[in-house]
């Protein structure tokens, strides 16, 4: 007869529970210094291990040989234990038995001592879920029960429970368990049951599962069933996910506003039978982790994938925060919008995506800050007394050149010379001139900025890969020459940055950034033939 994967693993000791430890610790050493509480209240989220925690408290405090504070798991009483052949161990759903009757005959029968166990145990799983005559009549058996019983309640919504109730229970927290806890169970699982899962796989299952054992075990055995490997595509079929590049596809097209293919992702979810509920679920959980990724600079609370950090940093880039916000707020007044009107969902779907693209169609408070947010950048260049600075001509020979990816900058400066390169060698030999311009004009009061970093993202808002290339450079400011210097180490790199428009963009943005700077012409490219010379500040002393 076959088994639920979920129950045929659950945990028989406190060692093998996952994610737990900060309170399968304390049960241990409670049970090995036989000073356990007559009552506790497990809290936390489904899957989590209450249950499984209750059950092996309840064994470990009547087995007849505890092992470190673990269960024997082979002595009588475990063994009754766990073919619930016992009376002793009374497991009640709080759901179906709210009444205050069912609880006062449970209040009654805690007088009389076990049939066969040390202990009688009472867990009471949901105990949200019970009526408040239910808990009044309650309080004096929990708070003076007889030594032969102990209570358990398990609950996912602690705060529906009466804090007279809490008072008399030792609370303990159950915490969502980590992806990585998440992914190592199921591989073992996997192995154990010659199930061909993939490391992409299970880290989709184990996200889908949103902390919870029991759901990614499920979500495992779901996907199993097709008998194929389980890799990352076939888990996002299963259960009707979208991957993590097509967000990013998603959020790229609402950035350059192409509506056509927005409107084709709809049309496509809706043809395959998918729910567009759940890609709306998706995209905003997709918008969330842009908006840790833009205001921490780093991916590092997220549990990405690196390909998927990549990925995001790349996409947060054409955002700012403001228009990040609007569009997280669109999209959960959509999420609400179609669970009250499911009928309703391509509609709403269509018209939050419009929304998305053009903040004018929207009067929200929201989305003016958005359209603020990205005329105000413009606003502070017309301050300055730039007439037109993003539609300003640029002169014909700064045409854009291809740009290569490459794994590091030494990889270009060591190439020969291609023949981009070579139509631009005049251009090539002015830049690495500079560092002797630089060396014998400006060796006093120089230093690097200090908001270096706020630049290249003022640039990034404007050409991803202009900003991609300063990441790798650093800035100097000579005030004898009233200029900046930026550095580079990349000769391909420098010929792209020396173009007018680039080195514009970089103006525009300094100007946003309150930097006292009247001209382009005033930042100056230099090339470095490797990292290993003098530092940058060297260069000036």
């Amino acid at each position: 007869m076959h088994q639920a994967l979920y129950r045929k693993y659950r945990p028989f000791v406190f060692d093998d529970v996952y994610g737990q430890e900060h309170i399968t610790s304390i049960l241990r050493h409670e049970a090995t210094h036989n000073s356990t509480s007559h009552a506790y209240l497990f809290a936390g989220s489904r899957g989590t291990g209450k249950t499984t925690c209750a059950k092996i408290l309840a064994k470990v405090v009547n087995c007849l040989n505890p092992k470190d504070g673990n269960p024997c798991n082979e002595c009588e009483n475990c063994k009754a234990i766990d073919t619930a052949t016992t009376t002793d161990v009374i497991e009640m759903d709080a759901a179906t038995n709210t009444g205050v009757d069912y609880i006062r005959d449970l209040r009654d029968n805690v007088m009389y001592t076990p049939a066969m166990l040390k202990k009688r145990v009472y867990i009471i799983d949901e105990a949200h879920m019970l009526s408040d005559s239910a808990f009044n009549a309650l309080l004096k058996t929990i708070e003076e029960p007889p030594e032969h019983v102990l209570y358990i309640f398990a609950t996912t919504e602690p705060h529906k429970i009466p804090a007279t109730i809490i008072s008399r229970c030792q609370r303990f927290e159950f915490r969502r368990i980590s992806v990585k806890s998440l992914v190592e169970r199921l591989m073992y699982i996997a192995s154990c049951e010659n199930i061909d899962l993939t490391e992409e796989g299970a880290t989709l299952i184990a996200k889908a599962a949103q902390g919870g054992m029991r759901d990614a075990i499920s979500l495992m055995e779901l996907c199993a069933g097709s008998h194929d490997t389980i890799t990352g595509e076939l888990v996002n079929n299963i259960l009707g996910t979208s991957p993590y590049d097509k967000m990013c596809t998603v959020a790229k097209n609402i950035a350059e506003k192409k509506y056509s293919l927005l409107f084709d992702t709809i049309n496509d979810i809706v043809v395959s039978s998918k729910d567009v509920l759940v890609f709306f679920g998706d995209l905003t959980a997709f918008y969330r982790d842009m908006m840790i990724q833009k205001s921490s600079g780093s991916a590092k609370y997220l549990e990405l994938l690196p390909q998927e950090a990549k990925l995001l940093e790349q996409t947060a880039s054409l955002f700012n925060m403001a228009t990040l916000i609007y569009h997280a707020s669109l999209l959960d007044d959509a999420y609400s919008n179609m669970m009250r009107n499911p009928a309703s969902k391509r509609l709403i779907a269509e018209i939050t995506l419009m929304k998305m693209c053009d903040p004018k169609l929207s009067d929200s408070n929201d989305a003016i800050l958005s359209r603020l947010a990205s005329l105000e950048d413009k606003v502070k260049l017309l301050s300055k007394g730039v007439i037109n600075p993003v539609t300003a001509d640029i002169p014909s020979n700064n045409e854009s050149s291809p740009i290569r990816e490459v794994e590091s900058d030494e990889e270009i400066a060591n190439e020969p010379q291609n023949q981009a390169i070579e139509d631009k060698q005049e251009n090539d030999n002015t830049v690495e001139k500079q560092v002797n311009d630089a060396s014998s004009s400006a060796r006093d009061n120089s230093y690097k900025l200090d908001n270096w970093d706020e630049i290249i993202q003022k640039v990034e808002e404007r050409d991803a890969a202009v900003g991609s290339f300063l990441k790798s450079c650093d800035c100097i400011y000579s005030e004898k020459n009233n200029k900046y210097y930026i550095f580079t180490t990349a000769k391909l790199m420098a010929t792209m940055l020396a173009m007018d428009k680039n080195k514009k963009a970089i103006f525009d943005a300094m100007l946003c950034c309150d930097m006292s700077i009247d001209s382009y012409t005033q930042i100056e490219i230099v090339f470095k033939k490797s990292k290993t010379e003098k530092s940058d500040l060297d260069i000036f002393n």
